[in-house]
């Protein structure tokens, strides 16, 4: 069978720094592997000007699904962009398709694994996450590491962090603590199991003590809402150390600045191409 038209995936963003990245990340992938892939966001890029993406406008997958099947492909390979089995791809992505064929007639979306494939998991991205917060740890390794992500109330998806914050956990010196926070959930009990919400964690562990700075550690590949400058993290951070002045918070660099997530998924994109050979 002929090679599937390969996509690099993510959620999307109203902020341009998101699809800059996706940009980056794309052609560094291409450059690894040495095919061509192209930069698709699910949803929310193409709110963003062209202007903001030096003239040349963010593509989402519904579009660029329909101008491909225009053309005549018919068979895709689209690598997530998502830490783990987010709904987006286990629902809106299904959805989209089935829109689509019954418009467009029949094609083949195959979905790659996301970056931490539940049950075999993915180390290195522990690793990746040790070393973007290596440089904060003070030499005498007395500090507070908060792992912190979007938050799901989806059970799965929770799960993954809670394996990378064990993974992760095991790589620190004795003497640092450890936390977990989530910039999201839902409320009621039933979503317990998502986590404390940040600005709580830094709260209560300000009441501890503000002689140990915090060091926040992103699970975030993307600048967006929530990471990056200006992004809801940074205000969280900054009202904290105005409640309780002294307090020292220290901010990691997010997963996609880190070669390693370049090599994570370059496997992905060699898997997803040998199970579309052998369909």
């Amino acid at each position: 069978m002929d090679d599937p038209l390969i996509l690099l995936l993510d959620n999307g963003s109203v902020q341009p720094e998101s699809t800059r990245n996706l940009r980056r990340l794309t052609e560094a992938l291409g450059q690894a592997s040495g095919r061509t892939i192209h930069p698709v966001s699910l949803r929310h890029a193409d709110r963003i000007a062209a202007e903001a993406l030096d003239g040349r406008a963010a593509q989402t997958l519904g579009t660029f699904l329909g101008e491909q099947l225009g053309l005549g492909v018919r068979s895709f390979l689209a690598i997530p962009l998502f830490f783990g089995p987010s709904r987006a791809l286990s629902a809106l992505v299904p959805e989209l398709v089935e829109s689509l064929q019954s418009a467009q007639g029949p094609f083949k979306l195959r979905l790659g694994d996301p970056l931490y494939p539940l049950p075999a998991g993915e180390p290195r991205l522990a690793r990746i996450l040790r070393d973007q917060i290596d440089p904060l740890i003070p030499q005498s390794a007395k500090a507070r590491v908060v792992l912190v992500d979007h938050g799901s109330p989806q059970p799965a998806v929770t799960e993954v962090r809670l394996r990378i914050a064990e993974e992760l956990h095991a790589m620190l010196p004795s003497g640092v603590a450890f936390r977990q926070a989530v910039m999201e959930r839902r409320e009621g009990k039933e979503y317990d199991f998502n986590g404390e919400l940040l600005e709580r964690v830094l709260d209560r562990e300000a009441q501890r003590g503000i002689d140990k700075p915090i060091i926040l550690s992103l699970l975030f590949i993307s600048p967006g809402r929530h990471a990056g400058q200006g992004g809801d993290i940074a205000t969280i951070c900054s009202d904290a150390q105005r409640r309780h002045p002294g307090l020292k918070i220290h901010v990691s660099r997010l997963v996609g600045e880190h070669p390693y997530l370049i090599e994570i998924l370059r496997d992905r994109l060699h898997r997803g191409l040998s199970a579309a050979q052998e369909a």
